[in-house]
């Protein structure tokens, strides 16, 4: 029987690239290699694609901060016009990954969540995990995303969108008299919490801006909703399940960057103790949201429970693979383990790129 070739796309220029990195290696391990050969592609961080060869510092699974791409004697890759489905190095050294059936990128944050590697593989005719071009784009802008979602009627907390040309204008008291105090002040495009700042003064506000600026060009700044951080998984494409609400409490003052990917840094709770209709009503909106923003394959959204009234926060189209990410652990928790988890996202790739393909392209 013949493997499936899976190309998985790593690494990246964002500042999420180490954990890219974690996630890569847990998504590598739980594919089993009698159904798959895996071909590693590494991009480091000034965006050189790397050969599996020079991909391998990904296989040192020990700790996080030894695992590192080298900037050393690389040899990039490149996807060569009209060789579709095929990843080719520059140089003719006849060592390349050649065809790939499916590609699984495991990418974080802008230049990979943001629907660009998602372009890129459409374009040569490469089957991709997760939502496509235009979901990623929307779900990554933050902005788009709150559109979308008042559209749908879709509860999500009140917010100002803030370009940098805009910053000279912008007083604190006008902000708050309007979205309350505190208040979060975070980059449009990001993710894994980078750039965000909980505001509670006039002197942090100003510095929270620049921070944010820092990853942007264009900042939200959001009402704090007070409540509990409620997670939940979507898998699918025309007709996405969803999972089982998890909670994450951080033990930070909230859902930092660190808190995320440090171990005791948040406790995460599946089942979240939940009344029944407010269960029903996350995973609603969950569905609702998926179909709204053009989803497929998968997406970890997160919601905002501040009594019994529920706020969608955002919809991450790639989310976590790490051994403290939320989005296996609710699907676990749902009865899909995690090694069938990956099988099930190739396959839903697999499907959409099919049903894709039937479209009619020649006039």
């Amino acid at each position: 029987m013949k493997k499936t070739r899976v190309g998985i796309i790593f690494g990246g220029c964002s500042p999420e690239h180490e954990i890219s990195l974690l996630s890569a290696s847990n998504v590598i391990r739980a594919l089993n290699p009698t159904k798959y050969d895996v071909v590693l592609i590494g991009i480091d961080k000034k965006g050189q694609w790397l050969l599996p060869n020079q991909s391998h510092p990904l296989l040192d699974f020990g700790r996080s901060d030894s695992v590192r791409i080298t900037d050393e004697d690389v040899q990039s890759l490149a996807l060569l016009p009209g060789q579709a489905t095929e990843l080719r190095c520059e140089e003719k050294t006849g060592a390349h990954p050649g065809n790939l059936d499916v590609v699984f990128p495991v990418l974080h944050g802008p230049m990979g969540e943001d629907g660009t590697i998602q372009g890129l593989l459409r374009f040569v005719g490469i089957p991709c995990v997760g939502a496509g071009v235009l979901s990623s784009a929307m779900c990554m802008d933050k902005e788009v995303a709150k559109s979308i979602l008042k559209q749908s009627h879709i509860p999500t907390p009140n917010s100002i969108c803030l370009r940098a040309h805009e910053k000279i204008s912008l007083k604190y008291q006008d902000v708050i008299k309007k979205l309350g105090n505190p208040i979060f002040v975070k980059p449009a495009n990001m993710g894994s919490s980078v750039g965000i700042t909980k505001v509670k003064d006039e002197e942090t506000f100003y510095a929270a801006i620049e921070e944010a600026f820092l990853y942007d060009h264009k900042i939200l700044i959001e009402e704090a909703i007070v409540g509990r951080e409620i997670e939940i998984g979507v898998l699918g494409n025309d007709f996405p399940e969803v999972s089982l609400p998890g909670e994450a409490i951080p033990n930070d003052e909230f859902y930092t960057y660190s808190a995320k990917y440090r171990e005791a840094g948040v406790r995460f709770i599946v089942p979240a103790d939940l009344p029944k209709k407010t269960v029903e009503v996350i995973q609603i909106y969950a569905k609702k949201a998926f179909l709204a923003l053009s989803c497929q394959g998968m997406a970890r959204i997160d919601f905002f429970l501040r009594g019994e009234q529920v706020y969608l926060n955002e919809v991450n189209t790639i989310p976590g693979f790490t051994s403290t990410s939320a989005f296996p652990v609710l699907w676990q928790a749902s009865g899909v383990p995690y090694a069938d988890l990956i099988e099930r996202l190739i396959s839903l790739a697999i499907e959409a790129h099919e049903k894709d393909r039937r479209l009619k392209r020649n006039y």
